[in-house]
């Protein structure tokens, strides 16, 4: 069978052939080598930025560039101006790829990569996928995406979704009518892994749940299901491996970077230290040892287009403490960093606590679908969900008092049952959010 994915990328000037052979290299690198060749990137990528990259050089100004650690920090907001200002000397238009950030952060902000660094994104991804026996060439992918709903742009997805072997849900509407019709689709079609935003792949499975329906039972087929882009509770993923009957595996990584980390066949988040470099920072920009909870920071160590260097993600977490340089383990993905929840007492608490809490209640029956908090004042929160009926007062007085037991007492909340909530032009459900 042709190859078609690789053939796609190489006639889009993306040197696939050449990316896998270099990543295959620094794989196989020993401890030594890795550490050697990690200096040596590090330092040419900030030398070629210095030298090339007038946006860069502003923002490093005046300090010793002789020490790692002096260098400053890029944000979100550097990188929210045109992007003809951000560019390196002799890229363009032209010869880079170029997409937009999705904005989950509340930042978007379109970049670029050299093609190079493209392709050993594509590179890096093959090889993960292929831990699993996934092969974009000829593995047929079960896509829950979001999709544009523009003529031109959903006709050019669905060209793209052919030529990379895939068949896409969209994610927009999520009733019981459609998951029907999805059902269909996994009996119909010889599907080899799921891929796409947890929310709405966890949705799937609470369909099946109810229908009592194992998937790969209708669809022998699969052999994996990835989820991204969204974070994976732990009952959650029970619940994907119970009515899927195939390994669930996270991915985390950011359109603008690559794959960050990536769960091995061992059950380990581990980290993309091919093509990035990962460092966990406390709020002075000091580097944390391993094990310590941080802001995650991430150098793109190959793309020249536009300067990636130590980049604040707006992600917190922690490294394992064994890792090591050449094999990091992200231990702990605690969520956004602007996902906080800051209380009347002055505590701050990560949006996800809230969302942990009131989850755990809610789904005893099974009647609430799925729920997004707001808030919208010190001591009051917004808790929209879709539900077959009404909560009752009995169990909005239980998350009362698991919120008051987690967090604090005399936080006031409302409860607005809806049909559907809410996601992003991208499908993407965000779980917390801020109005503060």
């Amino acid at each position: 069978m042709i190859r078609l994915f690789d053939l796609s990328l190489q006639l889009n000037g993306f040197p696939i052939k050449k990316a896998k052979a270099e990543l295959d290299k620094i794989v196989h690198f020993s401890e030594e080598e890795y550490v050697s060749f990690l200096e040596s990137k590090k330092k040419e990528i900030v030398d070629f930025h210095l030298k090339n990259n007038s946006f860069y050089r502003e923002l490093v100004g005046n300090i010793n560039v002789q020490n790692w650690e002096n260098l400053p920090i890029l944000n979100k907001q550097n990188l929210q101006k045109p992007l003809e200002e951000r560019l390196s000397n002799g890229y363009s238009k032209s010869n880079i790829y170029l997409n937009k950030t999705s904005g989950s952060s509340g930042t978007p902000f379109v970049f670029a990569k050299d093609k190079y660094s493209h392709a050993l994104t594509w590179a890096s991804n093959i090889m993960r996928f292929g831990w699993f026996n996934i092969d974009f060439n000829h593995s047929y992918q079960a896509r829950f995406y979001g999709i544009p709903m523009d003529f031109i742009g959903y006709q050019k997805e669905r060209f793209k979704d052919f030529l990379t072997h895939r068949f896409r849900f969209p994610v927009f509407d999520l009733s019981d009518e459609i998951f029907e019709k999805f059902l269909q689709k996994f009996r119909s079609k010889k599907f080899d892994y799921i891929n796409g935003y947890t929310s709405s792949i966890v949705l799937f499975a609470k369909f099946l749940e109810q229908k009592n329906i194992i998937l790969n039972e209708i669809c022998p087929t699969l052999k994996a299901c990835f989820v991204t882009s969204e974070m994976l509770f732990e009952t959650d993923k029970k619940l994907l491996e119970k009515q899927f009957g195939i390994p669930i595996i996270s991915e985390y990584g950011a359109s603008e970077l690559d794959l960050i980390a990536f769960e091995n066949p061992q059950g380990e988040w581990q980290v993309n230290a091919e093509t990035l470099f990962v460092e966990i920072l406390d709020e002075n920009n000091e580097v944390l040892p391993y094990g310590k909870e941080g802001k995650i920071v991430i150098t793109s160590l190959f793309n020249k287009a536009n300067p990636f260097i130590r980049y604040e993600i707006g992600d917190i977490g922690i490294l394992d403490e064994k890792s090591t340089p050449q094999k990091p383990i992200l231990k702990k993905l605690i969520g956004r960093t602007n996902d906080v929840a800051i209380l009347p007492s002055g505590k701050k608490s990560p949006g996800l606590t809230f969302y942990y809490v009131t989850k755990s209640i809610i789904e005893d029956d099974g009647n609430v679908k799925e729920f997004i908090i707001k808030q919208t004042h010190l001591d009051t929160f917004e808790i929209e969900y879709a539900a077959e009926k009404e909560l009752v007062s009995q169990q909005i007085q239980k998350i009362k008092e698991a919120i008051d037991l987690y967090l604090e007492p005399n936080l006031n909340f409302t409860f607005t049952r809806k049909s559907v909530l809410e996601r992003s032009n991208r499908g993407k459900l965000k779980q917390f959010k801020s109005y503060l």
